[in-house]
């Protein structure tokens, strides 16, 4: 059952974010990006407040995705990254991302924090970061 709701086009686009922003981590790679997104679409918190669908959190701005700014986000969704997608709005969760509402890949080791946010784990060449439950608590909500 869908944690959030999307239609054909919304997952498309996220397929298309997920390749753009993990493709060379791999399936698991973009199902942790994808948990990322996902959560952030579920949340009504920080800086993710009106962030309710799969296109608002796309093209955030402030704080939104860099893969949107280069061409390789702009090629046609391919049906791998279409069911991973679907996966992960199925409610399919994967370690360190399953609660975390940022990710960044550092030149080094994760730093513990990352804007006041702490890290949950890294994978491959990303750091993944996650709220205090006091302040995000819904990202803890359905699991």
């Amino acid at each position: 059952m869908a944690v959030i709701k999307t239609n054909a086009n919304d997952r498309k686009l996220l397929a298309r974010l997920i390749r753009a922003e993990a493709e060379g981590e791999g399936e698991l790679g973009m199902l942790l990006v994808a948990n990322v997104c996902v959560n952030r679409v579920r949340v009504g918190c920080l800086d993710f407040v009106d962030v309710n669908s799969i296109e608002r959190m796309v093209w955030q701005s402030p704080g939104g995705f860099e893969a949107v700014h280069f061409p390789y986000f702009y090629q046609r969704a391919r049906e791998k990254e279409i069911r991973l997608a679907e996966r992960v709005i199925n409610g399919e969760r994967h370690r360190p991302a399953e609660f975390a509402l940022w990710f960044f890949r550092p030149d080094g080791p994760c730093p513990e924090q990352w804007w006041g946010q702490w890290n949950s784990g890294r994978y491959k060449e990303h750091c993944f970061y996650i709220p205090i439950e006091s302040d995000c608590p819904d990202v803890y909500g359905v699991y």
